[in-house]
């Protein structure tokens, strides 16, 4: 049987794969299912995985929901639960890249939006769609977009349905970075490396600050990062004596 989303463990990263590359990777209940069991894995073994990689395969990131399924009545194990799957993936302790090739629509880009950076390809290109078919956002795209490029430009996004590119996306804010299309495996090696070297401890630790004290006034916010900090990771004193070692054999 074929897997819907794959899952592959490398040096501390766990790269996951939508995998329905003849459909687009449209998002349907069957890969919402593998995909929450492999979220909840990830969130159990902080110790080996650092870093999640949300990726699509063949020719894009997901063409998004998938219309056949509304259409034809889907039905889900309980309401809301693509919602459901899509906030524990925002809410996975260690940081996630959502990596954009090709098309990313509506449901798709509203699971892209889980992701702490999303970077894309030059050849990425993002729109939201609900309008056009009459539907409604359910899946986060109302609260998750305006925060993440501003409130004027998400209305645009959302009244217009307009399709936006790579570079586009990257000057509105939308995405991180946004790199040719034959470097992007490379950039995208290259980011998961520079995250992956840095404390896992304080990727999770800043994760949770960020998450905790989004829309808090600058007080409390302050107030939250003093009381409820967890302290210095278990490496620090290791991470130290390496750079000094290192800066006395530079000296």
């Amino acid at each position: 049987m074929v897997e819907l989303v794959t899952r592959k463990n490398e040096g501390g990263c766990a790269t996951l794969t939508l995998n329905r590359p003849e459909r687009l990777n449209a998002l349907n209940v069957a890969l919402f299912l593998e995909l929450e069991s492999h979220i909840d894995a990830i969130a159990a073994v902080t110790d080996k995985v650092g870093l999640v990689i949300l990726r699509g395969s063949g020719k894009c990131f997901s063409a998004g929901h998938d219309l056949n399924d509304i259409a034809s009545g889907e039905k889900p194990p309980r309401p809301n639960y693509q919602a459901h799957v899509i906030e524990k993936l925002a809410m996975l302790p260690q940081p996630v890249i959502a990596a954009v090739h090709g098309h990313c629509y509506t449901g798709a880009l509203e699971l892209a939006l889980a992701g702490d950076l999303i970077m894309c390809s030059e050849n990425a290109k993002f729109a939201d769609t609900h309008a056009r078919w009459a539907l409604v956002p359910v899946w986060g795209m109302s609260q998750r977009l305006p925060r993440r490029i501003g409130q004027s430009k998400a209305a645009e996004m959302m009244l217009t349905c307009r399709i936006y590119t790579g570079q586009q996306a990257l000057a509105m804010g939308l995405v991180n970075t946004c790199v040719a299309d034959a470097g992007f495996d490379a950039e995208l090696a290259a980011l998961a490396s520079t995250i992956l070297a840095n404390s896992w401890h304080s990727h999770r630790a800043n994760k949770a600050l960020l998450a905790d004290t989004d829309g808090l006034p600058l007080p409390a916010g302050l107030s939250h990062e003093i009381a409820r900090s967890r302290g210095r990771g278990p490496d620090m004193a290791e991470r130290i004596a390496a750079f000094q070692s290192k800066s006395a054999k530079i000296s």
